[in-house]
């Protein structure tokens, strides 16, 4: 049986997650319905609302259900950046940088950390909309999110954080890191797929994207997803506010075997990047895989294609951007992981890159 150890493309369900999930599907009624049965799934959606709230710092009236991550980036960039210059960073999740269009790039450092004297010639333009994530999927960085607030309060322009790789695995206050909107996604923290949510600023204007019956306050129509928004609601509070991870076991025997750590020490607790001179990224994912664990060349997201990392070539690595491995250690690791990568990582390296064993 394989080991996961791509949790940044999914964590597994969290037993809490799963018999909320389960209780939801009893329920078997619309949470928009004023009958009887209509009334229990309306609590049960708004105890899921309040679970968000609570956990992320904010009331429950700003927290506007969606279907993942995606919508939710669709969404707040759809309706703050209206009228409005795009800024996003140079790492982005592809759910930002499709969505935004023509977008003007804000660069990083060699460690994936936002340049903020960059952005502050960049807000010298028009009103803007800046994009800039908490924690990156394929390094793990952490953004200077309250710092980037600070510049964007100065400029009148507004900030949009997708947070889906930080939820669950450090601390995370809206109100402390001073964005506008904010999204997360279920399955990135132990819920199910197909439920994610936006969170919203009072102060901010909302068209929806999705418009239908009124629902979520007129902000995101359709049927709500109720098993997936009650299993998104029971993962946050499973959720630890932030996890000591196996993060640095594991980098120290990559490192042993030759590797690089990109990303710097500001980064996620369960995320490595790491890269192998001279060995392409395919190959080693293949090579772990056959050796019974599985982890990533990048972001998920990109219909099971393996390319070169846009990620780290906004980093300035060129060539080794298609040399890089991600291992991302789901909630529930434990030191077998490590020790099944203490095997099959130095038997990998040294077949593909003909070092010594």
């Amino acid at each position: 049986m394989s080991l996961n150890l791509d949790a940044n493309a999914s964590e597994p369900l969290r037993p809490e997650a799963q018999a909320a999930v389960l209780a939801a599907l009893a329920l078997g009624a619309n949470p928009s319905s004023v009958h009887g049965q209509g009334r229990a799934a309306r609590r049960v959606l708004e105890e899921a609302r309040e679970a968000v709230a609570s956990r992320l710092g904010v009331t429950a009236s700003a927290v506007v259900f969606t279907s993942g991550g995606t919508e939710a980036d669709a969404l707040a960039i759809h309706a703050l950046g209206h009228g409005r210059r795009l800024i996003i960073g140079a790492t982005e999740h592809d759910a930002v940088r499709a969505a935004a269009p023509g977008a003007e790039i804000l660069p990083v450092d060699a460690v994936g950390r936002a340049d903020l004297t960059a952005l502050a010639e960049l807000l010298k333009g028009p009103k803007a909309l800046v994009c800039l994530m908490l924690a990156n999927n394929e390094t793990g960085t952490i953004q200077p999110v309250a710092e980037v607030a600070e510049l964007c309060r100065a400029a009148g322009a507004l900030l949009h954080v997708d947070a889906a790789q930080a939820v669950g695995r450090i601390a995370v206050d809206m109100a402390a890191l001073g964005a506008d909107s904010l999204a997360i996604s279920g399955h990135k923290l132990g819920g199910p797929p197909g439920a994610g949510a936006l969170l919203i600023a009072p102060h901010v204007p909302v068209e929806p994207l999705i418009v239908g019956g009124g629902q979520e306050r007129g902000w995101r129509g359709g049927t709500p997803a109720l098993p997936a928004i009650a299993g998104l609601g029971a993962a946050m509070m499973a959720a630890p506010a932030d996890v000591v991870g196996l993060r640095d076991d594991i980098e120290a025997i990559a490192v042993d075997c030759g590797a690089m750590v990109a990303g710097g020490t500001e980064r996620l607790p369960n995320t490595c990047c790491l890269i192998l001179p001279g060995v392409s990224s395919h190959l080693q994912v293949m090579t772990l895989d056959l050796a019974g664990l599985c982890v990533s060349a990048g972001a998920a997201c990109s219909s099971g294609k393996v390319s070169r990392s846009h990620v780290l070539e906004a980093m300035g690595l060129g060539a080794l951007a298609g040399c890089a491995v991600r291992v991302s250690l789901p909630w529930n690791a434990t030191q077998a992981h490590v020790l099944a990568f203490a095997d099959a990582y130095p038997a990998m390296a040294a077949r593909l890159s003909r070092r010594p064993a």
